[in-house]
């Protein structure tokens, strides 16, 4: 049986990815086939292909961080699920292909019913969401909190989350995003016409709980001006730019180990500034290797919240396999609102 599979050839821009078709990989010891029904993309997709996330693969490599698929065959000594059954995974790459090959211990169970683009967007942005607002900034009700780019994926999942957990949620965005931030219970601050640090104090005084903040430089400095004291800024994502559909951190020859050092000496600095306000780094992919249970309780909670109907991740598009180069460049234009979906199945 043939199958198809996308590729990154070259690290670059959306014209390195290609598709080819090959047969279908047979699960080793331990391993379990996957036919997947949706594949998310993400921002960290976009990053891995200019060759500057820190979870770059080597080439030629398949894009894919999360998935959504039926158990399709069983390799020797894969208990614990069965044919036909839905399951999510994380693998960080190898998701963009009609089937694909797992350990079983990275499988997690899919409540039947459930839509595959909008369980799959659970995974990464959801999880991301639930993890920064519950384990890094420790939410309760009643606290106030800003996120950055609050109608793209991390964020429309940050503004059902909060609301769900009695958290006043303030997100920036464009004006063409405000509707969509209003209707998920947040309050819009326009970035590109008011200063957000002003209008977090004119609307709340001395500041919000948190700030998450995905824009990383001198923007978590900002950041930070817009908590109370005694707050905390959780940064998260690798901190890139983009610039016509491109990472401005590639075409400067920036290296993923100096963003990563730049960012620590940012946690330093902030030590020794007064206002007792935090700085906390998140990284869903260091969290699961560290953590893996929690990975895989936090999933099967906000599946069930899925299931539940408590939340309804927003879906932008979504593209047959054949259109990963298209769902790049969508991405990577900017203004999407949402998550981006690759259906490799149909």
């Amino acid at each position: 049986m043939r199958h198809a599979r996308v590729i990154v050839t070259r690290y670059g821009g959306p014209e390195a990815i290609s598709l080819i078709e090959e047969d279908v990989p047979a699960p080793g010891a331990g391993e379990v086939r996957v036919k997947v029904l949706a594949a998310g993309v993400s921002l960290p997709d976009v990053l891995a292909r200019e060759g500057v996330h820190p979870e770059t693969p080597r080439l030629p490599y398949t894009p894919g961080w999360d998935l959504v698929g039926i158990v399709d065959h069983l390799g020797q000594d894969a208990s614990g699920f069965e044919p036909g059954q839905t399951v999510a995974a994380m693998p960080i790459h190898g998701c963009y292909a009609q089937y694909v090959c797992l350990p079983r211990d990275r499988l997690v169970p899919v409540p039947a019913g459930l839509d595959p683009a909008e369980a799959v967007a659970v995974v990464l942005n959801y999880i991301t969401a639930y993890q920064m607002l519950h384990r890094s900034a420790k939410a309760s009700p009643g606290q106030r909190m800003l996120i950055h780019g609050a109608a793209g994926g991390v964020g429309t999942a940050m503004l059902q989350l909060a609301k769900l957990a009695g958290v006043q949620m303030y997100g920036t965005c464009s004006a063409q995003g405000s509707a969509v931030v209003r209707e998920l219970g947040g309050i819009p601050i326009d970035y590109q016409s008011v200063d957000f640090v002003k209008e977090i104090h004119r609307l709340n005084g001395d500041g919000v709980d948190a700030v998450f903040d995905g824009i990383g430089g001198d923007n978590l400095w900002r950041s930070r001006d817009a908590l109370r004291p005694g707050g905390r800024v959780v940064t998260y994502g690798f901190q890139a730019k983009m610039r016509g559909g491109r990472m401005v951190s590639r075409s400067e020859g920036r290296h993923p180990l100096r963003e990563s050092a730049e960012l620590g000496w940012y946690i330093v600095r902030n030590w020794f500034k007064p206002g007792r306000k935090r700085m906390v780094p998140y990284s869903i992919q260091w969290l699961m290797r560290l953590r893996p249970a929690w990975f895989h309780q936090d999933l099967q909670l906000l599946l069930d919240l899925l299931k539940q109907g408590k939340i309804k991740p927003l879906i932008a598009q979504r593209l047959p396999l054949e259109q990963a180069r298209r769902a790049h460049e969508m991405l990577g234009s900017g203004g999407v609102a949402g998550k981006i979906v690759l259906l490799p199945n149909g």
